[in-house]
C-alpha cells in the first residue's frame, strides 16, 4: 500500500509540473483578445511558456505578456509577425489596422521591436524569427521540464 501511495504521489507531482508549464506547438494565431486573456492567466498563475514550434500573430502577444525569465524556446520554435489588420463585417474584407499595429509593437519588448524594425517593420507579409535570431533573445529549455524540449 504504502507503495501504491509513493507511486502516486510522484505522479501528481509530476501531473503538477506538467500543468504548470504552457506548451506551445503550433498556434497559428487568431483573434488578439483571446491569445491575450490567454496569456495574462498564465501570468497570473507563474505559468512557465514553451515555445516549441510555430507561434504566428497574435500568440506572439506571449512575449507582450509572460515574463522572459518564464519564456524559452526550442529549435523548434517560429515567431511569425505581421501588421494588424480589421475585418469589415458588411464586405468580409480585411483591411490594414495601422493604429493597433503600432499599439501592438509598442507592447513588444524592447529587443523584439528592434528585431521587426531591422526588417523592415510590420506589413501583410508575415516575418519569422527563428533559429539563432530567436535563440539570441529568449533562453533554450534544455532544463526547464520535459527531456523533449530540447
Amino acid at each position: 500500500m504504502r507503495t501504491i501511495l509513493i507511486a502516486a504521489m510522484g505522479f501528481l507531482a509530476a501531473a503538477t509540473q506538467a500543468s504548470a508549464d504552457m506548451w506551445i506547438r503550433a498556434d497559428p494565431g487568431g483573434e488578439v483578445g483571446a491569445a491575450l486573456t490567454t496569456f495574462l492567466q498564465a501570468r497570473q498563475t507563474g505559468e512557465r511558456v514553451i515555445i516549441d514550434g510555430p507561434c504566428l500573430s497574435a500568440c506572439t502577444l506571449v512575449l507582450s505578456v509572460v515574463p522572459r525569465d518564464r519564456i524559452c524556446v526550442t529549435r523548434r520554435a517560429v515567431l511569425g509577425f505581421h501588421a494588424a489588420r480589421e475585418l469589415d463585417n458588411r464586405t468580409g474584407h480585411l483591411s490594414p489596422a495601422t493604429e493597433a499595429t503600432r499599439l501592438i509593437v509598442a507592447t513588444y519588448p524592447a529587443p523584439i521591436q528592434s528585431w521587426i524594425a531591422r526588417h523592415g517593420g510590420l506589413s501583410r507579409r508575415l516575418i519569422l524569427l527563428r533559429g539563432r535570431e530567436l535563440a539570441a533573445l529568449y533562453p533554450a529549455c534544455s532544463g526547464w521540464s520535459r527531456s523533449d524540449a530540447e
